[in-house]
């Protein structure tokens, strides 16, 4: 018979009793943890939740920052500001991206060629920044927008400023441009820095300084409704709403006067080239030319993938900085450094007689090198040889002097290095030696250096090459008989708040070792000779001032050994290139230069004049009297 199982109606109770209070106090526990939390919610910390509820209909709008104005030295605006209307997007608002730029693009508002780019910078943004999709924006444009601003939420139109340059193409390569924030731009700045910011900074001045010249953004409060528009309330809610001003960029004080910008863009224009003017008692660059060049405005307001086609695709190559990054033969201005070289090794009596029969050749050599068109120079000493430009004396000079104390003399010149000059982008020449060729050539029997290769080094052929504003700068070195100061464009800051200059202390590089002082002395007597009597003794006449120079002619390509060389024959972009360096005043310099003309011809014909006309911008006055010593 089965066991029966009898019911404990007590251990029951006692059970039901155990779980009713268990459950009774967890829910006393989770009761007093609501009310702790609302406390907390309520009171403790209702001015911190408040805010943030705030933030769910108050919009942070960035108030960017002027940017800085760029001056020259005499306080010329060369860049400032203009009020300008954009179109801006922001991401988190617009429902549908693709269709929206495709509706755009309908209504002829942006390019068809720009939608790839706007999108991956617009991928590249946060979803809540307002990103410039069409800079500039017309009457017209902001018109047919406006009538169908209901179409496009997310979308607004606002007033920023934009760059202008109200010189156009003047300086351009030295004071660069301002151009769209791009993707790869994203990558390395502070986006919140740059929050409303559609341009920077892409070359020249313009980049190297855009820490100062950016600025600091501001931001303003704004209560918006649902849609993202601004209102003034909503309901009985009024915001306190916080605005901090911005704080404009540092102007910057160039060391260039346009003046003399003007005269050397004018004197080369028509023609292929760079000029470079440097103050020698601080490295201030004076002018920065290269020729052709371009306007800075397009990229300001959105370059065209058309219009940047053609810049780039332009033989004339007008986006290349010529004065910077282009190098060339010296051809003869290298001349007053050789024969440096020969009385400081005093491998040369200056006041001994050399003859010049128009060609010289190597001891046990049957190669015959010429005088540039065959001159014949007679008895030359020193003093005559750089005035004249005698090849044949200067081809026996290397030899003797020898290619590697001749690289290791004017490495402190500034040939094969950069020189250092502030707004970057600079592109150094080459200054061969053993060394060098043993480095730059794979095959055994391209390293190996050869005599006939001095001999063109002496006059600035063969492997030698420099940038114009290299050459510049050896131009001021041999002018301060020495003395090296680094080249610099921006001379001082300007507070834009309290209108106090900064001025930028110069930057030397010490001396060049080892010259004597009469050395210097008969080296710059050669150089005014040539100004007074030598190959441009034609650009030196009726002066108000003594100056000092160098003609010099660079080869582009070799001519055959029973050729004469002919201009009129060969193609234009193969004639030789026209160099000029000068200083002047000649016993105390105020201003060295550089002229370069691509395919010019002779040295005397082409640059020298435009020298002149350089020279004499910046030292004479309205009176055209010499201006005094400042």
């Amino acid at each position: 018979m089965p066991a029966v199982r009898i019911k404990d109606h007590w251990r029951e109770q006692r059970l039901f009793d155990q779980r009713s209070l268990l459950c009774a106090a967890i829910m006393a526990v989770a009761t007093v943890g609501l009310i702790v939390r609302l406390f907390v919610l309520q009171v403790s910390r209702h001015e911190y939740y408040a805010d943030l509820s705030q933030g769910n209909r108050v919009r942070n709008e960035p108030i960017p920052a002027a940017r800085g104005l760029i001056l020259d030295r005499h306080g010329e605006v060369i860049a400032g500001n203009q009020p300008a209307y954009q179109l801006e997007l922001v991401p988190e608002e617009v429902p549908d991206l693709q269709q929206t730029l495709t509706r755009l693009v309908q209504f002829d508002l942006i390019r068809a060629e720009d939608v790839d780019e706007l999108e991956r910078t617009i991928d590249s943004s946060r979803s809540f920044d307002s990103v410039p999709i069409r800079l500039r924006m017309s009457d017209e444009d902001i018109a047919r927008f406006a009538v169908r601003r209901f179409e496009f939420p997310g979308l607004d139109i606002k007033t920023r400023q934009t760059r202008w340059y109200p010189n156009g193409e003047l300086a351009v390569h030295a004071l660069g441009y301002v151009g769209a924030i791009s993707e790869q731009d994203l990558k390395h700045i502070d986006r919140a820095a740059y929050a409303g910011t559609s341009l920077m900074g892409k070359l020249g001045v313009e980049s190297a300084y855009e820490r100062e010249l950016h600025g600091t953004n501001g931001f303003r409060e704004v209560l918006v409704n649902a849609q993202g528009r601004s209102v003034e309330r909503q309901g009985a809610f009024v915001p306190n709403l916080r605005t901090r001003a911005p704080g404009a960029g540092e102007d910057l004080l160039l060391s260039i006067d346009l003046k003399v910008q003007r005269t050397a863009e004018a004197a080369l224009a028509g023609h292929r080239g760079a000029v470079v003017a440097l103050d020698p008692n601080n490295g201030d660059v004076i002018a920065l030319v290269s020729l052709p060049g371009f306007d800075p405005t397009m990229f300001g307001r959105g370059i065209t993938a058309g219009e940047y086609g053609i810049l780039q695709n332009d033989i004339d190559r007008p986006l290349f900085n010529r004065a910077l990054r282009g190098t060339y033969p010296p051809g003869s201005t290298v001349k007053p450094v050789i024969a440096l070289a020969g009385l400081t090794y005093h491998v040369v009596d200056p006041l001994a007689h050399r003859h010049c029969a128009g060609s010289f050749h190597l001891p046990g050599s049957s190669f015959i090198y010429r005088e540039y068109h065959n001159e014949h120079h007679g008895a030359v000493d020193l003093d005559d040889a750089i005035a004249r430009s005698c090849d044949v004396y200067f081809y026996g000079l290397a030899n003797e002097i020898g290619v590697d104390r001749m690289s290791t003399f004017m490495g402190p010149f500034g040939f094969g290095k950069p020189t250092g000059i502030d707004i970057g982008g600079e592109k150094a020449g080459i200054l061969p030696s053993r060394g060098w060729k043993k480095e730059a050539f794979s095959r055994p029997q391209d390293r190996v250096w050869f005599p006939g290769e001095t001999v063109s080094f002496g006059i600035g052929q063969g492997y030698l090459t420099v940038t114009p504003i290299e050459l510049a700068h050896y131009a001021s070195i041999i002018a301060m008989r020495g003395r090296i100061w680094r080249p610099r464009v921006v001379a001082a800051y300007r507070d834009p708040r309290t209108g106090e200059l900064h001025r930028i202390a110069p930057l030397s590089d010490g001396e060049v070792p080892g010259v004597a002082a009469e050395d210097w002395q008969r080296v710059v007597h050669g150089m005014i000779g040539v100004t007074q009597r030598g190959t441009a003794a034609a650009i030196g006449a009726h002066a108000l001032y003594t100056f000092a120079g160098k003609t010099g002619t660079a080869q582009v390509f070799t001519v055959a050994r029973t050729e004469k060389y002919n201009a009129k024959l060969i193609s234009e972009r193969l004639r030789d290139h026209s160099w000029f360096i000068a200083f002047a005043p000649a016993d105390q310099p105020r201003i060295a230069l550089a002229v370069l003309e691509e395919n010019g011809g002779a040295g005397a014909s082409a640059a020298a004049p435009i020298a002149r006309k350089v020279l004499d911008a910046y030292l004479l006055g309205a009176d055209g009297k010499l201006k005094p010593q400042t």
